[in-house]
């Protein structure tokens, strides 16, 4: 009998929070994170934290001494203890027990697009209009796109690109579904136009239909991605750079015009405007007042 209570009693105070322990003993975290427990030694000196205790096993480790264990171990070395005095000491205490954080639910909380089809709402087509893109040119390249987020669904035109993620917007929103990365549109040319974004890439084929119609083109999407185009400018006899007129746009056109010399900044023709779609919305916008 005396064994069986000896074993509860070990049992019972093995399962004693060290973290708690370590508390009751003025010994606090230098910092916590979501798995481990980190503090400056209570074994020893030092002036950066090498003693861990897992906030999942509880059990603790000095990486200074190389030794670890449990709560029970932990007092004997601190307090020059036997197990049996130990025991009594953590028992006589009032530290309440381990408990391992309960791992919460993962909540969903980026896009998930549920469908796919023409651009055909009126809400797109006007704010396609607001940003004079004819409806006709959208078509060709970009959808009409249904997601959710955040429990609640929303719609919005959408270019696809080239890992199946999808850049969306609308006359509230720019969002985009992962994965993310840039567009290639390609019409088996030898000529490869470059823009930042969307609507620029749209007011270019606004503009300059012939243009965009005998080239291969890729959007961006973000200039993070300039990296990761590098490799495709070599294949092209020509490279057009239409990117922003501002100073992360020209720092971007800067590296790749100095990367290889078939690399032209075409950036002089919308000169005075911020990007294309600004200076398509300039030009329309005054021609339909001179009217």
């Amino acid at each position: 009998m005396e064994k069986t209570a000896t074993s509860k009693s070990w049992e019972k105070a093995r399962n004693i929070c060290i973290v708690k322990t370590l508390a009751k003993l003025g010994h606090f975290p230098s910092k916590t994170t979501e798995k481990e427990a980190w503090f400056l030694s209570p074994l020893r000196s030092e002036t950066h934290a090498s003693f861990s205790v897992s906030l999942r096993k509880n059990l603790w480790y000095d990486f200074g001494i190389g030794k670890g264990g449990n709560v029970i171990d932990l007092v004997m070395l601190l307090k020059s203890f036997s197990n049996r005095e130990a025991l009594e000491f953590l028992e006589a205490g009032t530290i309440t027990s381990f408990h391992p954080p309960v791992k919460k639910p993962v909540v969903k909380q980026g896009i998930e697009v549920l469908r796919v089809e023409a651009l055909n709402h009126q809400a797109l087509i006007g704010y396609l209009e607001s940003r004079k893109i004819p409806v006709e040119i959208a078509r060709i390249y970009c959808a009409q796109v249904w997601y959710q987020y955040k429990d609640r669904q929303f719609y919005a035109i959408g270019l696809r690109n080239n890992k199946g993620g999808w850049e969306l917007r609308n006359k509230y929103f720019k969002n985009s579904s992962s994965p993310k990365t840039y567009s290639l549109i390609q019409n088996g040319s030898k000529q490869l136009i470059v823009t930042e974004g969307m609507f620029d890439f749209l007011s270019l084929a606004t503009m300059e239909e012939v243009l965009v119609n005998s080239s291969d083109a890729i959007v961006l999407n973000s200039l993070a991605f300039v990296d990761r185009i590098k490799g495709l400018l070599p294949k092209y006899e020509r490279v057009l750079l239409y990117l922003d007129n501002d100073a992360a746009g020209k720092k971007a056109t800067a590296l790749l015009v100095n990367l290889y010399e078939h690399i032209t900044d075409c950036s002089d023709s919308y000169s005075g405007y911020i990007d294309l779609n600004e200076k398509l919305k300039a030009e329309r916008s005054f021609g339909k007042a001179e009217k």
